[in-house]
């Protein structure tokens, strides 16, 4: 994309765009510059309603009754389904339901009782994955007698070894941004008679996910990033036809039992994809996921060539080119890009770094502070700290990036990072 684009060229595209309509379905700030959906999505305006119709009639009115009347027993199933167009999946494979950390405690304990007596000990991950994931791995290895092994990136092809059980990866790295070849890497842990637990946190609703296509194993997400489903949304959990009916998860709750209902002493899984379900359902939750489902969704209703997550990823693709040209015009001395350039490999962030110092999070805080707000994420041996821009094509423009590095310029010409109210740390960065 060329340095020498205009705000006027900004505007042209922005007026050019199919899903500039679907900015209209949020609650957007004035004077608000959101690049951190991949953190939080925005709020959608048909969810406070929808969560006020949850509690004052379906729960204060059809109390009870509601489970049936207003089919709150078929949420996880509805929502799953709605999930499953939007990652490659197909009716039936999908469920919404806890965290997800919970839900990878799930699969993975799945994957691990289906290698058992394999004569294969190692679940390989990287050595950047989210941290959570590899909290749960770690202790599931510590109980079932395997070994974590991390790994950078490129030292993949190497480790995919005999000795290899499962392979865990998140899709898109949620430091750098780098997105897996989720066909390609599946292939490579088949060939060696390893399976593959994917994290989708940072992809599902941003990239278009083929869990089918590339003949994965097991998947979970976040339904509170590019789902817009709010802090803490249900997460999504969903397993290949071939293993959701051999092994039950760990987590037999009652709303996995193949008949909860019965009220029997002992527990009989459900079949399917079911059986992944556990205790008694976040309705209220599970309400105002489902009207950031219907945000996505929205994108496969408009007219032209490409529409759905074709639409959305050309977007993100615009969007994050956009942003990286303007960087590199603007402030060349300031940063080094971490997030790859090539489409292939980029999910929908840019990850930066400084070129020199240490004034990511305060740069990130003085953003913040006049209304462009991204993230900041700590360093660590392999990486320095990073400043994190989501973009969400479903209500970011253009324009919106263009504005949003003039900013970011008047941040660093100003020197108004270093004010001391800046760098000083919150809980959450």
């Amino acid at each position: 994309m060329t340095t020498s684009i205009t705000l006027d060229d900004w505007r042209a595209l922005d007026a050019q765009d199919p899903l500039r309509s679907l900015r209209d379905l949020f609650t957007l700030p004035d004077g608000v510059i959101y690049l951190d959906g991949n953190s939080l999505g925005a709020l959608p305006k048909a969810a406070p309603a929808r969560v006020a119709e949850v509690v004052a009639q379906e729960w204060g009115d059809g109390l009870i009754r509601s489970w049936n009347t207003a089919s709150w027993i078929d949420l996880p199933k509805r929502l799953g389904d709605k999930v499953a167009r939007l990652i490659g999946a197909a009716p039936g494979e999908v469920v919404c339901t806890d965290s997800t950390s919970v839900n990878l405690y799930k699969v993975l304990f799945a994957a691990l009782s289906q290698m058992k007596g394999s004569g294969r000990h190692i679940v390989l991950s990287e050595r950047s994955n989210f941290p959570t994931d590899l909290y749960i791995a770690e202790s599931l290895c510590r109980e079932h007698g395997f070994t974590l092994k991390l790994i950078d990136e490129k030292e993949l092809p190497s480790a995919l070894t005999s000795e290899v059980a499962v392979l865990m990866l998140t899709h898109v790295n949620y430091r750098s941004g780098a997105m897996h070849n989720m066909t390609a890497v599946t292939a490579a842990a088949h060939a060696v008679g390893a399976l593959t637990v994917w994290d989708l946190a940072h992809s599902a609703g941003a990239v278009p996910v083929t869990l089918n296509a590339s003949n994965a194993d097991f998947a979970i997400g976040c339904g509170y990033k590019y789902f817009n489903g709010g802090p803490g949304a249900p997460s999504f959990v969903w397993v290949h036809p071939r293993h959701a009916s051999q092994f039950e998860q760990p987590l037999s709750g009652w709303f996995g039992h193949a008949a909860p209902f019965e009220f029997t002493p002992h527990y009989r899984p459900a079949p399917g994809i079911a059986r992944y379900l556990c205790g008694t359902q976040p309705i209220i939750s599970l309400s105002a996921l489902e009207c950031g489902l219907d945000t996505l969704l929205a994108a496969e209703a408009i007219e032209g060539s490409e529409r759905g997550m074709a639409a959305i990823r050309a977007k993100s693709l615009g969007l994050t080119d956009a942003f990286i040209a303007l960087i590199e015009s603007r402030c060349p001395a300031a940063f080094t890009l971490v997030t790859p350039r090539e489409h292939s490999r980029r999910g929908s962030q840019v990850s930066l770094t400084m070129r020199e110092g240490d004034g990511a999070y305060a740069i990130v805080q003085a953003l913040i502070a006049r209304g462009v707000i991204g993230d900041y994420r700590a360093g660590d041996a392999q990486m320095p700290d990073i400043l994190r821009f989501g973009f969400t094509p479903l209500y970011l423009s253009y324009e919106d990036v263009w504005n949003a590095v003039e900013q970011i310029v008047q941040v660093l010409e100003s020197g108004e990072w270093k004010r001391p109210e800046f760098n000083r740390k919150h809980a959450v960065t």
